[in-house]
């Protein structure tokens, strides 16, 4: 035993040691796993001699880890006389490790252990030991703190889940340790309570070194009890004086952020239905009573004398908010029916919420979201007369009417509520960095958000949840609401007119337009009369928005910037336009007059705010054609004469008119096909005239070189880059909307004569396709070798490119670009003049032209019968894979994306022959190639070698390499995305569910159809049948589960679901074996994966229906199995019978998965990274150092802590 020990010791030491040489360390690293996994008895008895204090403490921790090892993995290996005796002698372990002069690290190792033996042996175990663990816990501070600790890791199993721990044993355990709770957690408050107390009474005598005692054991205690607060009954941790004594802890600031935690895992427990639904509200209403005693002394300090808080007491209020809304949100009808803690507590919570501490404010923010959200969902309340005080009164009955419970808790968020939530969310909509030092404007002492708050999410996310509560109040209290928002704009506006420097304080009239936006959103939403219906509110809401928009509609604002805002401001009041038509001429003439305000022609195109501020005040008119709906009906003539006034006068520019034609799309769209048809020939026909011309065509398009002569024209090469990005928005803002739903409709019928833009396509694509075409064979290798440089530089990445695959954030845009919120674009300096840059000038153009070129293909193809039976497949081949060998990985990914994918879903069936031989044969033999090439290149080398970065200087080899394997992923992900398209269930209508064809592996065999009949009714059978198509593909499939990238495999997995039907419904055997042995043996193969783990249910899933329903009509499935490592005949024979006596899906899931693990001894990955493997340790989720914790301030009357009289008397 003594030569065993020492040799493991030696072992422990190489391992641990950096000087020792490699050889050494594998060596002794081998030892210690033939110890690990050799005689069970050598291995506890050696790693008990090993424990001992006569060790090193490192060895002494790793002997721990080895004993914990056995006890987890080993322990069915001893006897039952072994295990007692084994769990004997670690109980006296902990009385010999309970001592002060022991470090942490060895207590909690051994009460972990302890623990761990229990969980092991279950009930009877614990029954026996608890009497002496009890006893042992009385006898001083040191044994206390290692019950307690052992006591915080027995429930572990039950609060986190392992799947490794069978669910009998998991009832059993949590059976006992509720029978036990009367005993455990009277013990747990009275070690709490004694050794508080000691620790206190020990100061006061000055004794340091047994205080620390006192305090660990405290802490350990609150670890401990923390583990029940979780899953222990509620009533039980009132009944027995828990939840008293951690309220009193709170008080204490050397536990007080441990006494929080508590607190933050039982205020969100859920009530029960059962009868004791009466204790839980009477327990839970105390521990809201206990949280707002300690909140409101917060709160009145921090009104009063906010400089006596300091940081670890605004941290503490933090954690007492965090708490404080989980209650809330949770619990809040325990004290719904009591009309004094409530309003209490929501005038707490808005305190919180007022407070000038983001963080206080942002938890705050989480509750008052939370409960709008739950009282104005629907059924909505409905406002009536008054518009705001008597809405809880006039609630709608029947459907409409929200539960008297909600009624009550509405009832108290009256005016005054309402109206801070708003004031405060007005201000805070603005960040900090945006505020320029100087700003003339009031702001407060609110503190802002900023860049530097961390764990917060991002500005975006937390102002888009302050403006959903915005909403909220606006829809309940609309007249409060919009007198809020019109008050503050028009003082905002009144300030800046005064402002000497107006500019700087732009930033808080910006924000406060979300604001307006938001509200006039919610309180005209459209979805029932405004304002609840009353003529009287209505009235009211039309008199205040009236007021604001006269502010605005006399403003002579002429710098770009406020004109740009001022533009914002109007297009915010399109829904209020709606419901007040007779201000709609206003402010048409007011966007006019602010148009032509601006300076038509600029010296910088690039770098001009009023070319930026034009494309603004134009894009309004979309915004509020789309908003104010009917109501500009009757203004359609006057904007077409304006605009056609103003082209004569050559003072519009292209790509404006093409904005301000794409809002008269979107106003024709409410007037019916017919006016969108006239719309659109009268802004199509002049276009058409250009467009269709020879001349152009022969000249740029007819051979290779001649994009770059288009290219040394720039008035030419961006009139073509308009005409096609209007072509772009005419396809989006006409015709009616595809949804999945009726898509199948759209499949099936031979036509779709009522989409506005069928008739143009026959003019449209053809000059489309041969400029695509033309800017495809750019990259072909016999081209671009005779390219001039200006256009090889042109035809790399964009800056903005390489941003986003570095993750590095969005750069300021390239000069020039512009892209709306709405999903349009322009060019703010492609209107005829060359910019400084030439090859970005191209760049920009060649990347306009091929997204919005793929867009106008992707969105004819949604058209149907007139694309696919109207154009010419010849020149969409050629246009879109002629050069598909050439393109770079981001190209071939948005051609998949943006055309493809499009032109799978709406091909008609009739036309599967015709077209996808002819245009997805090329992609997929291309793409199996080039993918296999650069996946191989990244497994083997770490660098995937995609074509995309070869122009790219590479400032950082790393970076490059980054790039590289972010474009590889994204291409992947797309093909695969495609394979998913193809197996899209009404794509495959004529695929059976397996439920039709059988139970389990009982199909009738006399059923199976031939392939041929699913040519039609199944894309993924019409696939199967085209060798030359299927061959690339299914290649694709099968490489995918090799490759490291579970998103890919998530989405291939639906196609080989479908292949997998197709082959249970098919008389075809070679169908049959493929799916039985190579994609059975590539679904195992990614399982060896981790990052699969993802998906790994459901390829679990079909390895089950692969063996269950193939299985006996091919060897293949049992072969695979049995080709793996470490099964035995027997194995899978008792896997078989296993799936014989259950007919439960999730069940035989289960035992596929037993036998996988099994036979692949443990190896796959994706399966094992779902376990959660208990790791030991007792750190916080947050730091916690008690002893040394901030002092608190005794000069203003506080309560002097443990750490003051610990430092006094050092």
């Amino acid at each position: 035993m003594e030569d065993s020990a020492t040799n493991v010791a030696r072992a422990i030491v190489a391992t641990l040691d950096w000087a020792s040489t490699p050889d050494a360390r594998s060596a002794a690293f081998s030892y210690l796993e033939s110890i690990k996994t050799g005689d069970v008895r050598v291995l506890a008895s050696t790693s008990f001699h090993l424990v001992r204090k006569d060790w090193s403490l490192v060895i002494r921790m790793h002997a721990f880890k080895m004993l914990q090892h056995l006890v987890r993995l080993r322990w069915e290996e001893l006897s039952p006389t072994e295990r007692r005796d084994f769990a004997n002698v670690a109980v006296d372990l902990m009385s010999e490790i309970a001592n002060a002069c022991e470090e942490w690290a060895l207590k909690s190792q051994t009460a972990a252990l302890v623990a761990e033996i229990v969980r092991r042996e279950g009930l009877v175990l614990w029954q026996e030991l608890r009497e002496p663990l009890f006893s042992l816990s009385s006898k001083g501070p040191a044994q206390a703190e290692l019950v307690s600790m052992m006591l915080r890791w027995l429930p572990e199993d039950i609060t986190v889940h392992n799947e490794d721990l069978e669910g009998d044993r998991r009832r059993l355990l949590l059976r006992g340790l509720t029978q036990s709770l009367p005993e455990i957690l009277p013990l747990l408050y009275t070690l709490l309570e004694r050794h508080y107390a000691a620790a206190w009474n020990e100061a006061a005598n000055q004794q340091p070194d047994i205080v620390k005692q006192h305090v660990a054991a405290v802490t350990a205690i609150l670890n401990a009890v923390n583990a029940y607060a979780e899953w222990a009954p509620l009533p039980d941790l009132a009944k027995y004086g828990i939840i008293h004594g951690c309220g009193c802890l709170l008080t204490s600031p050397e536990f007080r952020l441990h006494a929080c935690e508590f607190f933050k895992l039982v205020s969100p427990r859920k009530r029960p239905i059962d009868v004791s639904a009466s204790e839980f509200d009477s327990a839970m209403s105390n521990i809201f009573q206990i949280l707002m005693k300690v909140s409101g002394d917060f709160l009145d300090r921090s009104s009063s004398n906010a400089g006596s808080i300091d940081e670890s007491e605004f941290e503490f209020a933090e954690f007492i908010c965090e708490s404080m809304v989980s209650l809330g949100s949770s619990n809040l009808q325990c004290i719904a029916s009591d009309s004094t803690l409530l309003p209490l507590y929501l005038q707490q919570m808005l305190g919180f919420f007022q407070h000038v501490k983001l963080g206080l404010h942002y938890h705050s923010l989480l509750f008052w979201l939370a409960l709008m959200r739950d009282l104005m969902s629907k059924p909505k309340v409905v406002v009536h007369s008054t518009g705001d005080s008597s809405a809880v009164n006039s609630l709608s009955t029947g459907s409409g009417q929200v539960d008297n419970e909600k009624r009550k808790i509405l009832s108290f968020v009256n005016d005054d509520i309402c109206s801070a939530i708003l004031d405060i969310s007005f201000q805070r909509t603005l960040k900090r960095e945006k505020v320029p030092p100087g700003t003339a404007f009031p702001l407060g002492a609110l503190e802002l958000w900023s860049d530097d708050f961390e764990g917060r999410g991002d500005f975006g996310q937390y102002r888009s949840r302050l403006l959903e509560l915005v909403r909220f109040v606006a829809s309940y209290k609309p007249l409060i609401a919009g007198a809020k928002v019109s008050e503050r704009s028009i003082a905002i506006i009144k300030h800046l007119l005064l402002s000497q420097m107006p500019a700087q304080d732009l930033p808080v009239m910006e924000s406060m337009q979300l604001a307006l936006e938001n509200i006039v959103n919610s309180i005209f939403d459209g979805s029932n009369e405004f304002g609840g219906g009353s003529s009287e509110v209505q009235l009211a809401l039309c008199r205040i928005f009236e007021g604001l928009l006269q502010q605005l509609l006399s403003l002579k604002w002429t710098e770009p910037t406020l004109v740009e805002v001022l533009g914002h401001y109007l297009d915010a009041l399109g829904p209020f336009l709606k419901h007040f038509p007779a201000a709609v001429g206003s402010v048409i003439n007011k966007l006019f007059e602010l148009l032509n305000s601006l300076p038509f022609v600029v010296k910088d195109p690039s770098t001009s705010t009023a070319r930026y501020a034009r494309l603004q005040i134009c894009t309004s008119f979309i915004r509020i054609a789309k908003a104010a709906d009917k109501s500009i009906l009757p203004h359609m003539k006057d904007i077409a004469d304006t605009m056609a006034h103003m082209q004569r006068e050559g003072c519009l520019l292209r790509g404006e008119h093409n904005i301000l034609g794409e809002a008269f799309l979107v106003m024709a769209s409410t007037a019916g096909i017919q006016q969108q048809q006239e719309v659109l020939a009268w802004l199509l026909n002049p276009l058409s005239q250009q467009w269709t011309q020879l001349e152009w065509q022969n000249n740029y398009l007819s051979e290779p070189l001649g994009l770059v002569r288009l290219c040394s024209e720039t008035t030419t090469m961006w009139s073509i880059f308009h005409t096609v990005t209007f072509f772009e928005k005419a396809l989006k803002r006409s015709g009616l909307r595809k949804t999945y739903s009726n898509l199948q409709n759209n499949l099936t019928s031979s036509s779709n004569p009522l989409h506005p833009m069928a008739s143009h396509l026959s003019w449209m694509l053809p000059p489309l396709l041969k400029l695509l075409r033309a800017v495809h064979s750019l990259w072909s290798p016999s081209i671009s070798q005779m390219l001039p440089r200006e256009i090889k530089v042109a035809m790399s990445m964009t800056d903005a490119e390489q941003f986003s695959l570095l993750g590095e954030g969005n750069p300021k845009l390239s000069k020039g670009a512009l892209i709306f919120t709405d999903g349009s674009h322009a060019d703010m300096g492609k209107e005829g003049y060359a910019e400084p840059n030439g090859s970005d000038d191209i760049r920009n153009w060649l990347k306009g032209i091929r997204d919005s070129g793929y867009n106008v293909l992707g969105l004819s193809t949604t058209i149907g019968d007139s694309f696919f039976r109207g154009s010419d497949l010849h020149s969409v081949e050629l246009a879109l894979v002629e050069n598909i060998q050439s393109m770079e990985f981001r190209h071939i990914r948005q051609l998949v994306h943006s055309v493809l994918i499009l032109l799978v879903k709406f091909c008609p069936s009739d036309l599967w022959d015709v077209w996808l031989e002819k245009i997805l044969h090329p992609l997929f033999n291309h793409s199996q190639q080039a993918l296999n090439f650069s996946w191989s290149s990244l497994l083997r080398e770490g660098r995937a070698k995609v074509p995309d970065v070869h122009g790219i200087l590479a400032g950082s080899d790393l970076k490059v390499e980054v790039m590289e394997e972010k474009l590889l992923r994204d291409l992947t992900r797309e093909i695969c995305s495609l394979l998913s398209t193809i197996a899209w269930p009404p794509l495959n209508t004529g695929l059976p569910s397996l439920e039709q064809s059988g139970h389990a592996s009982r199909v009738d065999t006399s059923s199976l159809k031939d392939l041929d009949a699913f040519r039609l009714s199944s894309m993924v059978g019409f696939l199967w049948t085209h060798k030359g198509l299927a061959l690339p593909a299914l290649k694709i499939c099968l490489e995918a589960f090799t490759w490291t990238d579970g998103e890919a495999v998530t989405k291939v997995s639906s196609f080989s679901a479908a292949l997998v039907v197709l082959a249970i419904s098919t008389n075809n055997e070679e169908l049959q074996a493929f799916v039985s042995r190579d994609l059975f043996s590539a679904i195992i193969q990614g399982l060896a994966l981790e990052s699969n783990a993802i998906i790994s249910a459901d390829l679990v899933g079909l390895c089950r229906e692969i063996f269950i329903y193939l299985c006996d009509r091919d060897p293949a499935p049992r072969e695979v199995l049995l080709s793996l490592p470490y099964i035995k005949p027997h194995d899978l024979a008792a896997f078989e019978e296993a799936l014989t006596k259950t007919s439960s899906p999730k069940e035989q899931k289960q035992h596929m998965k037993s036998l996988l693990l099994l036979a692949t001894g443990n190896k796959l990955k994706a399966l094992a990274a779902q376990k959660s493997v208990n790791v030991i340790t007792n750190v916080s989720t947050r730091p916690r150092n008690l002893v040394n914790a901030p002092e608190s301030r005794s000069d203003d009357g506080e309560v002097v802590g443990l750490a003051t009289i610990l430092t006094s008397t050092r």
